[in-house]
C-alpha cells in the first residue's frame, strides 16, 4: 500500500510550481490586505464617509499589500528553496569527503531528479573512493613483498656465510622476484594507459590467426614445462582492424592465466572462429576452477582468487583484458566450475565490410 501512495505521490514542474508561487502570494496579499482594512474600517481608524477617505483606503491598502506580498513571499520562499539549500550543504560535505549524505527528494519534478542524480553520484563517487583504497592498499603489498625477498636474500648473500647451493636458491629468487616486480610495473603502466585512453586511433588490418599463434609461441616454454598440451583450432585468414599491440595483450594474459591455473600435464583448448562481422576466440583449461565468488570478482584490480598466492600473479592480467575488450567495443565472459577448469569467451567486432575493408 505505502508502495502505491508512493507511486501516486503528486508532482509538479518547476515552472508551474514558481507560477502557483507568485499566484499564492498574489492571493494571500490581497485577501489579508482587504482583511485588515475591512478591521481598519470597523474600529473607525478609516472613514469610507469623507472624501479623501477612498484615495488613502486605498494607498494603505498598497502599502499593506506590498508589506504583506514581501513577508509571505520570505515564508513561502523558505519552503521552496529548502530543497536546493540541502543540495548545497551536502555537496559541501561530498566536497570534504564525505560520501555518506543523502538528499530528500521533492514535489517539484525537477529537483526531485536532480536529488536522484544527486545521490547516485554520491554513491559512485563512494564506490570509487573504495575501489581507490583498495587499489593503493593492494598495490603497496604486491610491491612490498617482492622488494622484502629480495632486500633479506640479498643480506643473506653480504652475510657471506651461504654454501655454493644456498647461493644460487638465493640468486634464483632474487631473479624472479625482480622478473616478478617488472611484469607488476607493467601490467600497471599498461593499465593506467588504457584506462586514460577513450578512442584507439592506431589501427591497422591484421590476421588475427596469425597474432593468436605467435602468442602460443611466446609462451611455449611456459606449457611445455608444465607439460600441458595445447589443442589448437584457428579458422585461417580472419583478418580484423584494430590496435595490434593493444589486442595481443588478451591473447597474451588470458594464455598465461591458463598456463598458470593448469596442472602439469593438463590440457588448454584454443579456438577462434569467425561469427558475422564478429572474431570469437575461446580458451578452456581444466585446471581448478573457480567459484561463483571468484568469477564475480576476478576482472577487480589485484584480486587473486588464490589467496595463498602459491601461484605467482598480481591481479592485473584479466583486468587489462577486461579493458582492452571493452576499450575495443567487444565482450568477455566466464564460465567455470570449481575442480572441472574455466572458459573465457572473447567477442571483438571485426571493424572490416563484407569485402575485407575497413569499416568507415
Amino acid at each position: 500500500m505505502k508502495k502505491i501512495k508512493k507511486g501516486l505521490s503528486p508532482k509538479i514542474s518547476l515552472a508551474v510550481s514558481l507560477v502557483a508561487l507568485v499566484f499564492l502570494v498574489m492571493l494571500l496579499s490581497i485577501l489579508s490586505a482587504g482583511l485588515i482594512a475591512y478591521l481598519l474600517i470597523k474600529i473607525g481608524i478609516l472613514d469610507i464617509n469623507s472624501t479623501a477617505s477612498p484615495i488613502r483606503a486605498i494607498s494603505i491598502m498598497v502599502y499593506i499589500s506590498i508589506f504583506l506580498g514581501v513577508v509571505i513571499a520570505t515564508l513561502l520562499s523558505r519552503r521552496s528553496v529548502k530543497p536546493i539549500q540541502d543540495m548545497m550543504k551536502a555537496t559541501e560535505k561530498v566536497s570534504q569527503g564525505d560520501f555518506s549524505v543523502m538528499v530528500k527528494g521533492s514535489f517539484v519534478f525537477e529537483l526531485d531528479a536532480l536529488a536522484g542524480s544527486f545521490n547516485k553520484m554520491v554513491q559512485e563517487l563512494k564506490g570509487i573512493e573504495t575501489l581507490r583504497s583498495d587499489f593503493v592498499r593492494n598495490f603497496s603489498h604486491e610491491f612490498k613483498t617482492p622488494i622484502t625477498s629480495i632486500s633479506g636474500f640479498a643480506k643473506l648473500l653480504q652475510a657471506g656465510d651461504v654454501n655454493d647451493e644456498e647461493k644460487q636458491e638465493y640468486l634464483n629468487i632474487i631473479v624472479q622476484e625482480s622478473e616478478r616486480l617488472v611484469h607488476l610495473s607493467t601490467n600497471v603502466l599498461n593499465l593506467s594507459k588504457i584506462e586514460s585512453t577513450e578512442i584507439i586511433s592506431e589501427k591497422n588490418i591484421y590476421c588475427l590467426d596469425e597474432q593468436i599463434r605467435l602468442a602460443i609461441v611466446m609462451l611455449e616454454p611456459k606449457w611445455s614445462y608444465k607439460k600441458l598440451h595445447v589443442d589448437i583450432r584457428l579458422e585461417d585468414e580472419i583478418e580484423i582492424f584494430g590496435e595490434k599491440n593493444l589486442i595481443h595483450q588478451i591473447w597474451v594474459n588470458l594464455l598465461d592465466n591458463a598456463i598458470k591455473f593448469t596442472n602439469t600435464g593438463g590440457v588448454i583448448k584454443i579456438e577462434l572462429w569467425r561469427s558475422g562481422q564478429k572474431a570469437a576466440f575461446r580458451i578452456e583449461d581444466n585446471g581448478c576452477g573457480m567459484n561463483d565468488d571468484t568469477m564475480s570478482h576476478i576482472f577487480d584490480k589485484f584480486y587473486q582468487g588464490d589467496i595463498s598466492h602459491t601461484l605467482a600473479g598480481n591481479g592485473l592480467g584479466l583486468t587489462l583484458v577486461k579493458k582492452i575488450t571493452e576499450l575495443c567495443e567487444g565482450t568477455i565472459e566466464v564460465q567455470s566450475e570449481l575442480g572441472k577448469g574455466s572458459v573465457f569467451i572473447v567477442k571483438l567486432p571485426l571493424g572490416l565490410n563484407t569485402e575485407g575493408n575497413r569499416r568507415e
